[in-house]
């Protein structure tokens, strides 16, 4: 057993999300410049040296890399044989979220309920925390700064099994088609398919962070990545909407086993900053 003050996790929550909200991750920026080289258009390939300017200007300066710092979200693999010491896990992941939108000058986007009084709660917490239990005596934390942009994209389809993977295909272009320009293209897609509603959309968001260029272990469904991938590009939205051959760099599908009466696919979708980051104590 192997004991864990959560005072450690505090400090690498904030720095996490430093560096989320700052550094644009290497798979990311290597494909901004890649879909540079391959857009056809003019007004995409100035979109696309746009981004990655402001990209390295945020790194250089160290600011954030968009005015929509996003909703704080991490997940979680907990080591079986970790003992946390000193305090609840929640109340240390909020303390790091707190002081990283606090002395880096992030911008707080959380209200403290959703339709009524809306008020902001100052401090960008409390984040979206999801726990995996697995074997181990370390931590794995995945921090995600989610802009609503691109969160308000987000899918649910609870397909019949005989939508197959067609169906499947047809829903998530569907979904990007519809988003349009909204997200802040060229977007990373995640494909949650299999388990139960809740379940798909948090591994959708998850899959947003597996990296670009990656792809499913299992061909089949590696093949269906690419399949979604062509035909988004071929949707003629671009780099910012504006038309192009770059709508979205990637895309990620992960599945679960589900009910043999179910077939959900969730869709979430990542703007071009795609701010993510990890550390593992």
């Amino acid at each position: 057993m192997r004991d864990v003050p959560v005072s450690i996790i505090a400090q690498a929550v904030k720095e996490l999300f430093l560096d989320a909200n700052f550094n644009a991750c290497p798979d990311l920026v290597e494909s901004l410049r890649s879909a540079r080289d391959r857009e056809i258009s003019e007004t995409g390939k100035e979109v696309l040296d746009m981004i990655i300017e402001n990209d390295e200007i945020a790194a250089r300066e160290q600011v954030a890399i968009c005015q929509d710092t996003g909703l704080a979200i991490l997940f979680v693999e907990l080591g079986q044989e970790v003992h946390l010491t000193g305090g609840a896990l929640g109340d240390a992941v909020d303390e790091g979220v707190r002081a990283a939108y606090g002395e880096g000058y992030l911008r707080t986007s959380v209200v403290d309920d959703p339709v009524f009084d809306r008020r902001n709660t100052g401090s960008n917490t409390p984040a979206i925390i999801y726990t995996d239990i697995v074997p181990g005596e370390h931590i794995r934390l995945t921090g995600m700064a989610k802009g609503f942009g691109s969160e308000n994209m987000s899918a649910l389809g609870m397909l019949r099994p005989s939508a197959g993977a067609r169906g499947v295909v047809d829903f998530v272009v569907e979904t990007i088609r519809k988003a349009g320009p909204n997200p802040c293209p060229p977007t990373v897609v995640g494909v949650g398919i299999g388990g139960t509603a809740d379940r798909a959309m948090v591994v959708a968001k998850k899959a947003t962070a597996r990296t670009i260029g990656s792809h499913n272990a299992d061909e089949r469904y590696a093949a269906m990545e690419a399949e979604i991938l062509d035909r988004a590009n071929r949707l003629g939205i671009g780099p910012g909407g504006l038309g192009g051959r770059i709508t979205s760099l990637w895309v990620n599908v992960e599945y679960l086993p589900t009910h043999i009466a179910g077939l959900p696919v969730a869709v979430n979708i990542c703007c071009h900053a795609v701010r993510h980051a990890e550390r593992v104590i």
